[in-house]
Parts: structure tokens; C-alpha cells; sequence
């Protein structure tokens, strides 16, 4: 879930994250038309944001990003390109990852062919059961016993 924010964002990176949502909506619009145009309305675009990028004025800078967040906004296209396994494309979560505990019921032969991976694996579960320990304590099953 590395798309979901979990830290302050600064303004370079939002005029960066716009500027890269106003070429994909670009790409959107002439996708399928002709290649030289989106190139030269791409250009165009990336001459808009440079005719700006030196700007030491914070409140003109943070208007000229709300200014642009609302132009992509109302330009938006009515069916983005998304990426098949981003948030909202076709595969996204379509297949999930094995979950680590089905190795715990391999056979020692299936094992042995990968010796130095289960090594680390158990030393990692020994270290992740201790540090859980002591965080949480024991579970109530090891204390009965």
C-alpha cells in the first residue's frame, strides 16, 4: 500500500505530483490520436510549469498550485489511463502474495532445496517472536503451560 500518504508533503513534491497528473491527462486526451501532438502539448505543458519554477513568493506559489490542481481538475478526463496494477486498473489485487506462513508447512525435502533461505527465515522468526515478547508478553496458551 505504498500509495497511501503517511508523512507531510512538501510543495515541490505536490507541483511535481501535479505536473505528472497533467501529462497523463494529456496522454489521456490524444491517446490513440497522434503521438507528435501529445508531444507538443506535453512540451507546452512543461513550459507553463518552468515559466514559474524560480517563484520565491510563498503565497503566489501555493495560489499558482491551487490554481493548477483546480485546472486538472476540471479538465479531467472522463476515462484516465490507469496502470493495470495501480489502485483502480483492471489487475489491481487481482492475484495476492502467498501469505509467509504457508512455508512453515513445507516438507524437509522441499526445504533442503533452499537451505540458506530457511536459515535466515528462522533466525528472522526467532528474532520477531522474541521482540513480540517483549512488546506483548507471552500468549496465554505458553503461560498455562
Amino acid at each position: 500500500m505504498s500509495y497511501l500518504q503517511t508523512s507531510a508533503t512538501s510543495h515541490a513534491r505536490k507541483v511535481r505530483s501535479l505536473y505528472k497528473q497533467a501529462v497523463r491527462l494529456l496522454q489521456a486526451h490524444y491517446e490513440g490520436y497522434d503521438r507528435f501532438e501529445f508531444r507538443y502539448q506535453a512540451v507546452l505543458m512543461r513550459a507553463r510549469f518552468d515559466e514559474h519554477k524560480e517563484e520565491i513568493d510563498v503565497r503566489k506559489a501555493k495560489k499558482l498550485l491551487l490554481d493548477g490542481q483546480k485546472e486538472l481538475f476540471l479538465k479531467s478526463h472522463p476515462q484516465p489511463i490507469k496502470f493495470p496494477l495501480s489502485p483502480g486498473g483492471v489487475a489491481y489485487q487481482r492475484t495476492y502474495p502467498a501469505p509467509d506462513w504457508l512455508l512453515d508447512f513445507w516438507s524437509s525435502h522441499e526445504k533442503a532445496q533452499y537451505p540458506e533461505y530457511f536459515a535466515l527465515r528462522d533466525i528472522r522468526k526467532k528474532e520477531f517472536i522474541e521482540r513480540w515478547e517483549k512488546q506483548y508478553g507471552k500468549s496465554d496458551s505458553e503461560v498455562s503451560h
